[in-house]
């Protein structure tokens, strides 16, 4: 875009601020234009950090000077301006407001996750995406970049994870407040292991009650359990049982610790997914490690687990263990009803929202003191916003067979979606 392009832009988002009660579609063109905007501003910053790059030995420093932000925010302007260097097309596209700073920074990850040598052949490879870029969100896209990633090792990921097995470190600190603070980096397969032992130790824990103290914010929730089994997983009950400073039972392990058991991976089978992951036609086989590892890991990660499958087609489980229909018995789901639920769905079924299905309630479609039953066919995951907006605001969830959502709000909006699909945003 040109300036003069820019300021018709600026003068038609100011005339949509000054004006009461505009149209939602007037809104809507006034949110494009400001989103183009911002896209040109990030580029002639990406174009102004890469000036001051060359004249500062201190870029990062010197950038979060001038513009009053904060070093990691400095770091990640100064990676952006040099991944638009190397990639002129998609300098371009920013500028013109066809992708974001978000799609920009994917591929800056992207980048880091192949070797160095192998960066240039990686961001050819981006480089003709960038039409597929346009018209998906930086999750999207960085979801396509890690699969040109797949397509260009050739050695199935062995050598860049051995560099990550190396990068491995834990820090400790004590903050301002007296908080004694921990940050680690793992490589794939050690933080498998720890999130499965982290994710089973807090169930084992907390499925009934949780401790004092606990906010009830659900992602605020999350982190303190969590926090909690890390303390039991380190030190035993002394962690969890009043603060004592003994180590109970001379050392022997933590009765709690040992009830957790083997990890349980829930694979989710989608019988109509024309293609497998790189494997040619056949039935999508989604394995539940949001990372990657080569697949003789994989193999060794599973043979140390429970491995439960769960069959889906267009949205509907055929298969799935345990008993998916509760009835009245019971409000709350049940362990079997939460394995089928998040194998159709990898984060809230709200259309656009991306909180993860870990950090969802279990809703029920007809409400439960309504008389809805606690069966899958009328479960859902749902966000703590988006629940309250169902309770409390007026919105109005309806399930098809199929598991098409349709959501009436308020203002008489009908939104439809098809059945759920584990990889849309």
């Amino acid at each position: 875009m040109e300036v003069g392009d820019v300021q018709r832009r600026i003068e038609r988002i100011e005339q949509v601020r000054r004006v009461g009660g505009a149209e939602r579609s007037t809104v809507e063109a006034a949110l494009v234009a400001e989103r183009e905007v911002r896209a040109w501003l990030d580029a002639a910053n990406s174009d102004l950090v890469a000036l001051l790059s060359a004249q500062a030995s201190f870029p990062e420093a010197a950038v979060a000077e001038v513009s009053r932000c904060t070093a990691r925010e400095a770091s990640r302007a100064t990676e952006r301006s040099a991944t638009l260097d190397r990639s002129p097309v998609f300098a371009h596209a920013l500028n013109d407001g066809a992708v974001t700073a978000g799609h920009i920074d994917a591929i800056t990850r992207g980048a880091k996750r192949v070797d160095p040598a192998r960066r240039d052949e990686l961001l050819g490879r981006i480089d003709a995406l960038v039409d597929v870029a346009s018209a998906a969100t930086p999750e999207q896209f960085e979801r396509r970049i890690r699969r040109e990633v797949r397509l260009l090792e050739s050695d199935d990921g062995t050598q860049r994870l051995e560099r990550q097995q190396r990068n491995v470190r834990l820090s400790s600190w004590t903050d301002d407040e007296g908080m004694w603070c921990v940050r680690g980096r793992f490589d794939p397969v050690l933080g498998v292991r720890v999130s499965a032992a982290l994710d089973r130790v807090t169930e084992a824990l907390f499925s009934e009650a949780v401790p004092a103290h606990c906010p009830d914010d659900p992602v605020e929730k999350q982190r303190f359990l969590r926090a909690h089994a890390f303390a039991r997983l380190a030190v035993g009950n002394a962690a969890t049982e009043g603060g004592s400073d003994h180590d109970p039972g001379g050392g022997a392990v933590d009765p709690v610790i040992r009830r957790t058991g083997r990890p349980e991976y829930v694979v989710v089978i989608d019988a109509d997914a024309p293609h497998g992951r790189g494997h040619g036609d056949g039935p999508s086989v989604d394995w539940p490690i949001d990372v990657e590892v080569p697949a003789r890991v994989l193999r060794q990660l599973t043979d140390e687990g429970n491995v439960v499958p769960v069959v889906v087609r267009n949205g509907v489980v055929l298969h799935a263990p345990g008993n998916l229909d509760l009835g009245r018995a019971t409000r709350l789901a049940n362990r079997a009803q939460r394995r089928a639920l998040r194998a159709m769905y990898a984060t809230c079924c709200i259309p656009g929202c991306n909180v993860h299905f870990d950090r969802c309630k279990i809703h029920h479609v007809e409400w439960w003191r309504h008389g809805g039953r606690t069966d899958l066919a009328n479960l859902i995951p749902i966000c703590a916003r988006h629940h309250s907006s169902v309770h409390d605001g007026g919105w109005v969830i309806e399930l098809g067979s199929g598991r098409e959502l349709t959501l009436r709000l308020p203002d008489g909006t009908i939104r439809n979606t098809g059945p759920p699909r584990r990889t849309a945003a």
